[in-house]
C-alpha cells in the first residue's frame, strides 16, 4: 500500500443537492475517539443510534443515525462511520467541516477528504472486493438501463470474477503438470499424451471463449452502441429519431436545414442502451444556406465517423431523381468502414410496394437495408432488431454481467496467448518451454481482470473514475 493509504479519510457520501437523508462516512483506523467527540457516547457495532451531531460547544449540528463498523467487517475493512443526517448541503457540510476540526485537534491525526473512489479502492486493496467487483460498483451506479444494472449487480456478486477465477484454476493446474515436467526431464514421461495436455488446452480455450463472448455482451450493455442518422436534408432523420424516442425531440419541418446541429437521445432495445444521434443533412458547402448549416455539417462526419453504426437516410419519394440519388451515392462514397452502414428507406407510406422493392434492388449485393416510414412506424420493429443483429447482441441479458473494454482486452490477451500454447502442444515435448511461457501470459492477462496483476497507475485510472464518497 502506498502512505497514503493509512490516512483515515472522510467524504459526503451522497450525491450533491437536497434530499432527505444525506451522509458523512468515514474509514480508518481507531475511530472510537472520534465517534464519542462527535455523538457523546459509545456506539454498538453494526447498530444504528439516533442522537445529535456535536459541534465544537457541545451543541448540536444536526440529529440523526450513527452507525459504526468495526474492522474487519466493513465496506472498507477498515473501522467506518456513517453519520446520516438531514440531507441539505450545508448540513452536510457543517459535519464534513467538524470532522475535519476534531481531527486537527488531535483526536484522529491524518484524517483528510477521500479522494474519488478511495473508499472502493480500500476495499480492493482490504480483500474485501477483486477489482472486477470494484468496478462493477461504479458501473451500478452509472447504468442506463434495468438490463445493464441486473448486469452490474451480478458483477459486483462475483458471478464475472467466479468465471475468471475457475480459469485461472484451470491453468494453473496446467501450468504445474507443464512445469513439473521440466523440471524432471529424466522421468521420460509423455507428458502430452499422459496428462491430456492437448485436451486440457481445447477445453480451456473453449471455456474462455464462452466467457469472452458474455463479457462482450456485458460490455454492450454498459457501454451502449452509438448511432448516427444520416442522410441529405429533408429525407426524414428527425422524423425517424422522434419515431424510435417516442417522442417529438427534434424539430421537424419541410424547410431544407431545419436540423442545424446533433440531437441526441439515448433509448433501450431488449435492455441495450442505444444512443441516437440525429445530425444535419448532409450537402456541399456550396448548398449550405449559411455558415450555421456549414458547421452543423461538419459536426455531422465528425458524429459519422465516431459512430457504432450509420443508418443512411433515403427519401423513397426522391429515389427516382437523378440529382438526388447521385447526391446519395457521394455521401455514400464518403462514409467509412461499410460493414457499418445500413440503407434506410424511408416514406415507405408514400408509394406502391412495387416501387419500394425496385429502389432496394439497385444496392448492391449484400448491402444492409430495409425500408420503413418514420410517420406510420411500419418497420421501427424491424430497424431496432437490426440493430441489435448490427451490435452483436444475441444474448438474453440475463445471465450476463457487466464487463469494460479493458476485461475484453485481458480476455483476447489470454486467448491469444493459450492459441500459441496449442500450436506449440501439437509439436511435442521439444516446446515445453514455449508452452509453459504462453501458458504463464495467459494466467498473467487473465490475473489483470481481478486484480491479481494489476500495475498501479492502472488503479489508479480506474477509482478516479469514481465519485467521491464511494
Amino acid at each position: 500500500m502506498l502512505p497514503r493509504h493509512q490516512d483515515p479519510i472522510v467524504a459526503i457520501a451522497t450525491a450533491p443537492g437536497r434530499g432527505a437523508v444525506g451522509i458523512v462516512r468515514v474509514s480508518g483506523r481507531g475511530l472510537q475517539p472520534l465517534i464519542r467527540t462527535l455523538t457523546g457516547r459509545t456506539l454498538s457495532p453494526r447498530h444504528a443510534t439516533y442522537g445529535p451531531f456535536l459541534d465544537a460547544q457541545g451543541q448540536p449540528i444536526d440529529q440523526g443515525l450513527a452507525l459504526f463498523f468495526p474492522a474487519p467487517h466493513s465496506y472498507t475493512g477498515e473501522d467506518v462511520l456513517e453519520l446520516q443526517a438531514h440531507g441539505g448541503p450545508v448540513v452536510l457540510q457543517l459535519l464534513l467541516a467538524r470532522c475535519l476540526q476534531v481531527a486537527g485537534e488531535g483526536v484522529l491525526p491524518g484524517l483528510r477528504l477521500a479522494e474519488p473512489g478511495e473508499f472502493t479502492e480500500r476495499a480492493f486493496l482490504n480483500d474485501k472486493l477483486d477489482l472486477a467487483q470494484a468496478e462493477a460498483v461504479a458501473d451500478l451506479i452509472d447504468a442506463s438501463t434495468e438490463a445493464a444494472a441486473r448486469s452490474a449487480a451480478r458483477s459486483l456478486s462475483g458471478a464475472f470474477s467466479e468465471r475468471i477465477t475457475g480459469l485461472r484454476d484451470r491453468l494453473i493446474e496446467l501450468r504445474m503438470l507443464v512445469e513439473a515436467t521440466l523440471d524432471f526431464p529424466e522421468e521420460e514421461i509423455d507428458f502430452l499424451e499422459k496428462a491430456d495436455a492437448r485436451g486440457r488446452l481445447d477445453r480451456l480455450a473453449d471455456q474462455l471463449a464462452a466467457v469472452l463472448d458474455t463479457a462482450q455482451q456485458g460490455a454492450l450493455l454498459r457501454e451502449g452502441l452509438k448511432v448516427v442518422i444520416a442522410g441529405q436534408p429533408n429525407a426524414g432523420k428527425s422524423s425517424l429519431l422522434n419515431a424510435l424516442a417516442g417522442a417529438e425531440l427534434a424539430i421537424v419541418t419541410p424547410i431544407p436545414g431545419t436540423t442545424r446541429d446533433k440531437v441526441s437521445e439515448t433509448l433501450q432495445i431488449e435492455g441495450v442502451p442505444v444512443h441516437i444521434v440525429d445530425t444535419a443533412g448532409l450537402r456541399s458547402d456550396e448548398e449550405a444556406s449559411d455558415e450555421v448549416e456549414r458547421i452543423g455539417i461538419a459536426r455531422s462526419w465528425g458524429a459519422i465517423a465516431e459512430a457504432d453504426a450509420v443508418l443512411l437516410l433515403h427519401d423513397l419519394t426522391r429515389c427516382e431523381d437523378p440529382v438526388y440519388a447521385e447526391a446519395d451515392r457521394a455521401i455514400e462514397a464518403r462514409l467509412p468502414d461499410r460493414h457499418r452502414l445500413v440503407h434506410i428507406y424511408n416514406k415507405a407510406d408514400a408509394l406502391p410496394e412495387a416501387q419500394v422493392a425496385r429502389a432496394l434492388a439497385l444496392l448492391p449485393a449484400g448491402s444492409k437495408a430495409l425500408a420503413l416510414s418514420a410517420k406510420t412506424h411500419d418497420g421501427l420493429q424491424h430497424l431496432r432488431e437490426t440493430l441489435l443483429v448490427l451490435a452483436g447482441w444475441h444474448a438474453s441479458p440475463e445471465g450476463v454481467f457487466i464487463a469494460r473494454t479493458r476485461h475484453l482486452k485481458a480476455l483476447r490477451q489470454a486467448q491469444d496467448h493459450l492459441g500459441l500454447a496449442r500450436c506449440w502442444a501439437a509439436q511435442s515435448d521439444t516446446a515445453l518451454d514455449l508452452l509453459a511461457e504462453e501458458l504463464r501470459l495467459a494466467h498473467d492477462a487473465l490475473g489483470e481482470i481481478t486484480g491479481a496483476y494489476t500495475p498501479d497507475d492502472l488503479l489508479g485510472d480506474i477509482f478516479t473514475r469514481f465519485c467521491i464518497g464511494k
